[in-house]
């Protein structure tokens, strides 16, 4: 049974869980990915100006994700060549919305935070989860990359509110965020934290924290960068995903054995489940 989303015809049912492993992997790819979005969208839009580099960015977009709804289960270079058109996209997004349109960077925050609250209770009035290791099927699978569009937008505009906005910088912003990156793990593992809660969390804070990085390697050393530019942060970040993901495609090592035959929450180790 296929499922007719405009000129897509999509696989919808009986699909095999289409995220990777919560692992060190995951984090470190999600994290570079942010940044590279964050150095590309501003390379690119210097470079070609908004009116092509946007659309173009919205169109690389369509077709990652068109091939990614497309597969039956999680592939590495689907699932991250994704990733990383959202991260592009969504700083272009929320770029627009403060450059072009004025909206100051706390005001486009809350708004995108808004937005995604309204995306989750959308989603959990649908399907009663929230859980990554849920998405088996496509409705789910439309929730999940509306949430992870969002969460960019949200994040890049978050990281250059407390960068511009609230002058704090670059360096000290990735700093910051990386302190609050690791609040919900801790949060989880010793407070009890629910782990859906925890995981969204970490997520969102995912984004400013590799955008901060991002843009303090670009930016010049008159402004407390290290100074390489953007193209030159936007190619040896993605150098580094892509021998990452090309090292995940081959091993499968962000892959469970057993999501290979259905549904499996995550587990740490010491077998404690996340994301349920």
């Amino acid at each position: 049974m296929r499922t007719s989303i405009g000129p897509f015809t999509l696989p919808s049912d009986s699909l095999i869980t289409k995220v990777p492993e919560l692992t060190l992997w995951f984090w470190s790819v999600k994290i570079l990915s942010t940044g590279m979005g964050e150095s590309a969208s501003d390379f690119f839009v210097k470079w070609w100006g908004p009116g092509i580099a946007v659309p173009l960015a919205g169109i690389l977009l369509v077709v990652a994700l068109w091939i990614q709804f497309a597969e039956r289960r999680y592939v590495a270079w689907t699932y991250w060549t994704a990733v990383v058109m959202v991260s592009v996209f969504g700083t272009m997004a929320a770029d627009v919305v403060h450059k072009g349109a004025g909206i100051p960077y706390g005001i486009s925050t809350i708004f995108f935070a808004i937005a995604l609250a309204g995306i989750f209770v959308l989603w959990y009035a649908s399907e009663r989860t929230l859980s990554i290791h849920s998405i088996t099927t496509v409705r789910r699978e439309l929730f999940y990359w509306a949430a992870v569009m969002t969460t960019f937008a949200l994040g890049t505009a978050a990281g250059d509110m407390t960068a511009h906005s609230m002058g704090i910088g670059f360096l000290a912003s990735g700093f910051l965020f990386a302190a609050l990156f690791a609040l919900p793990a801790l949060a989880w593992k010793f407070l009890g934290l629910d782990g859906v809660v925890a995981f969204w969390a970490a997520y969102i804070l995912t984004r400013p924290l590799g955008a901060s990085f991002s843009d303090w390697m670009a930016v010049p050393t008159n402004a407390g960068g290290l100074g390489w530019g953007y193209g030159w942060t936007t190619f040896v970040l993605t150098a580094i995903i892509v021998a990452l993901v090309a090292y995940l495609q081959v091993t499968k090592a962000d892959v469970s054995p057993e999501t290979h035959v259905g549904f499996a929450p995550s587990a740490t180790p010491s077998g404690r489940r996340v994301g349920r």
